[in-house]
């Protein structure tokens, strides 16, 4: 458990400082020690996810922090969809390189897998802050030194400002439910329930730790920064983001709010329902009109994140059980769409839907394949990932949890199958433009096989090699998290119950 995370933090630390030396690792030696570093991190992972082990020991003791890691199976999903999108940004990271200081590069992917790891791990309120925070340092590095040059600047700004307003409210929040409380330690806060604190205490805490942690997710109206990250980062970073930052915030939710202060987030519910529904409807109108593809799948995750959050506004277990899913559905399915994504904006030097190109049905079959399993699933067809998630979630809110306005959340159940039908719409939208194409020749596409001052290598023209290996697995996970969603559900299921105190419902 502790290899898992100690090895990407310690080789990706060494990375990034090996390029500060007068004489830096060279690439190939980079590639093969990042991508051994994945592996043995995911080994480890695996290894833990068996095994299940407790780590607690004293760390701070002047305020009561402790060195307490475990695994249950709330956090089992997460820690295996970081190991493994670990490997695979590495993997894609050696194949697709970047000009310049390749040991910050990988290493900046390495730390932000070990520190993801680290936070799903912990079991200490203070501990959880400040794995977090250690995540947001390599990923501003990764848009602020390898994002596109045209954005960068004004993306890595505003994500920096955006974090640390969230960091700060979370952590006020974290130090007031730990003080009133008497603990830190995240199993019996869960286990108390907030018993320690009165009914408003509890809404005090869960308003500052829902704000600071709706910032992270990212939750309507504090949303704005992921659309510029996303343009701005490399697809590593983008991947990174989408598949495991945004699950970190709303595990958070989980964990401090829900678990918590469930009174103090109940009294919040209605309006963290509301919120997300908005963002839903909101991401997917934008996704009918953008012209960007790369900023067309960041607003389809402010839309799937309203998903995750209106499901734990819901409350209950099939609430809480709703919103884990459709973290896993998001992870594998966005890590797709901005692989895919990724590689078709190298190809066309560019991402504007609005340029005329040829079909990737025709002319990249692989790639096209990709982005039809991944469309799929962001429309949540049936028997794909994000189907079941999405599903639940409007049938929790249908039947909200005891003590939830009916009436409301009814009606936000009807306004998310809305939202629904308008992923379908910009979904059917891509597809058609950019895997059907529009007939244009490939010199008039911007074809890189037209340029006649490049070089384009075969497998250049279509995925092959590590990035359709890439590309291959995380379409099975699409298709295996949308048959087999009770292996998830199944896993989850207990400790769910056992922190809301509940029994099957």
């Amino acid at each position: 458990m502790v290899a898992a995370v100690l090895v990407p933090l310690v080789v990706g630390g060494a990375l990034v400082c090996s390029d500060r030396m007068p004489r830096p690792v060279g690439q190939r030696t980079a590639s093969a020690v990042a991508l051994a570093a994945a592996v043995a991190s995911a080994a480890c992972v695996g290894v833990t996810l068996v095994d299940r082990p407790v780590l607690d020991r004293p760390w701070v003791t002047a305020v009561g922090m402790r060195l307490h890691l475990g695994v249950d199976g709330i956090s089992a999903p997460l820690l295996a969809l970081t190991a493994v999108i670990g490997v695979l940004v590495v993997l894609y990271g050696i194949v697709r390189p970047p000009q310049a200081r390749y040991g910050t590069y990988l290493g900046c992917l390495l730390v932000v897998v070990g520190a993801a790891l680290l936070t799903f791990l912990a079991r200490d309120a203070v501990l959880f802050f400040l794995a977090f925070e250690i995540v947001l340092v390599p990923m501003w590095l990764l848009i602020k030194g390898f994002g596109d040059p045209a954005t960068l600047d004004a993306a890595a700004a505003r994500f920096v400002l955006y974090t640390v307003l969230g960091s700060t409210l979370m952590l006020v929040g974290i130090l007031a439910l730990t003080f009133a409380a008497g603990t830190a330690d995240l199993t019996e806060l869960a286990r108390t329930r907030g018993s320690a604190l009165g009914t408003t205490q509890q809404t005090i805490v869960a308003a500052l730790l829902l704000v600071g942690l709706g910032i992270k997710v990212p939750l309507f109206p504090f949303h704005s920064w992921l659309p510029a990250a996303h343009t701005a980062a490399p697809t590593t970073g983008s991947v990174l983001l989408a598949a495991v930052l945004l699950k970190m915030g709303t595990y958070g939710v989980v964990r401090l709010a829900v678990g918590a202060v469930p009174d103090g987030f109940a009294r919040l519910a209605p309006v963290v329902g509301v919120l997300a529904v908005v963002g839903i409807l909101w991401g997917g109108l934008v996704c009918l009109v953008e012209r960007s593809l790369k900023r067309l799948i960041a607003w389809s995750s402010v839309a799937h994140m309203g998903f995750v959050m209106l499901a734990l506004a819901a409350g209950g277990t099939l609430g809480v059980q709703a919103a884990l899913l459709g973290n896993i559905a998001h992870g594998v399915v966005s890590a797709l769409l901005f692989f895919v994504v990724g590689g078709l904006k190298d190809r066309w030097h560019g991402d504007d839907l609005d340029t005329a190109r040829e079909g990737l049905r025709d002319v990249r079959p692989r790639l096209g394949l990709a982005l039809v399993v991944g469309m799929a699933g962001s429309l949540a067809l049936p028997g794909l990932a994000t189907f079941w998630g999405e599903v639940l979630t409007i049938l929790a809110a249908w039947d909200p949890a005891p003590g939830r306005p009916e009436t409301l959340f009814g009606w936000l159940a009807v306004l998310a199958a809305l939202g629904g039908v308008l992923a379908a719409a910009y979904a059917l939208r891509v597809l058609r433009i950019v895997w059907a194409g529009g007939g244009a020749t490939g010199a008039a596409a911007g074809d890189p096989r037209s340029d006649a001052d490049e070089t384009v290598v075969a497998e250049s023209l279509d995925a092959g090699g590590a990035e359709w290996v890439v590309l291959s697995v995380l379409v099975v996970a699409v298709l295996a998290v949308g048959v087999l969603p009770s292996v998830l559900l199944a896993i989850s299921e207990p400790d769910v119950l056992r922190m809301l105190g509940e029994v099957a419902r």
